[in-house]
C-alpha cells in the first residue's frame, strides 16, 4: 500500500491519484499495458480501450476470463473505468512535464503502478431484508466492502542517465523505431503481383523477333 517510485530528480515527472473507486486489479492490468510506452502512445492506447476497440491483457487475476484473438489468444478484457482513471493520471503527468518545459513526444512511462490504499465497510440499509413481508427489523449481517486504490505514473526521457538498464531495455523493446514499423506496415499492405502467363500470340511474336 505504501509503495512509491524511489528514483528522484529533475529527470522524472510524476502524477499520483488517490482514493480511486475502481478495482485495483483492473488498474494494475492497465498500468502493465502502458508501462515503458511513449506517453502519447499510451494515451492513444487508453482511448482505444475506453472505446472498446482494443482489449487489455490480464497476466494475473484472469480466472473465468475469455481469450481474445486480438491478443494472440491471451486472456483479456475492456476495463473502461480503470482505463479512464489511469488516463486522467497520465494526462496530469504530461501536463506537469509541460510545466517543466518537457514535451510529451520525448517522454516515456518508466513507472506505472496501482495499489490498494484503504477499505471501507458498507452495510445494507435497515430493514432491507424484511421489506415487503409485513415485518420490520434489522437486515442480515452480510455486507460488501468498498476498496480504494492509488495510481502513480512517472515519466522520463529515454536519454536520461538516471534510468536503469532494465528501463532502457524495455523502452527499446516496447517502442520499435518508427522507420521499422512503417516498413512492416508497407510490407503487409503490399501484395505480390500475380505474374500472368503470356498468351500464345505473344509467345509467337517474341519467337519471331528472336529469329
Amino acid at each position: 500500500m505504501n509503495y512509491s517510485f524511489n528514483l528522484k530528480g529533475d529527470d522524472f515527472v510524476s502524477a499520483i491519484s488517490y482514493d480511486i473507486n475502481a478495482s485495483y486489479k483492473d488498474l494494475g492490468a492497465v498500468c502493465d499495458a502502458i508501462r515503458y510506452k511513449r506517453a502519447l502512445d499510451a494515451v492513444a492506447l487508453l482511448d482505444s480501450v475506453i472505446a472498446m476497440d482494443r482489449p487489455i491483457a490480464y497476466k494475473r487475476h484472469n480466472k473465468h476470463m475469455g481469450s481474445r484473438h486480438e491478443l494472440g489468444g491471451s486472456k483479456g478484457g475492456y476495463p473502461g473505468k480503470a482505463a479512464s482513471e489511469v488516463r486522467k493520471t497520465l494526462v496530469n503527468a504530461i501536463a506537469n512535464a509541460g510545466n517543466k518545459g518537457k514535451s510529451g513526444n520525448d517522454l516515456f512511462v518508466v513507472s506505472a503502478s496501482a495499489n490498494k490504499t484503504r477499505i471501507e465497510r458498507r452495510s445494507p440499509s435497515k430493514g432491507s431484508i424484511a421489506w415487503g413481508r409485513g415485518m420490520y427489523g434489522m437486515s442480515a449481517i452480510n455486507h460488501s466492502d468498498i476498496e480504494y486504490a492509488k495510481v502513480e505514473i512517472v515519466l522520463a526521457d529515454e536519454l536520461s542517465d538516471k534510468l536503469t538498464k532494465n528501463m532502457k531495455y524495455f523502452i527499446k523493446k516496447r517502442n520499435p523505431p518508427a522507420k521499422k514499423a512503417l516498413v512492416k506496415q508497407e510490407k503487409k499492405a503490399q501484395h505480390k503481383p500475380v505474374q500472368e502467363k503470356p498468351k500464345p500470340q505473344q509467345v509467337a511474336a517474341i519467337s519471331s523477333e528472336k529469329k
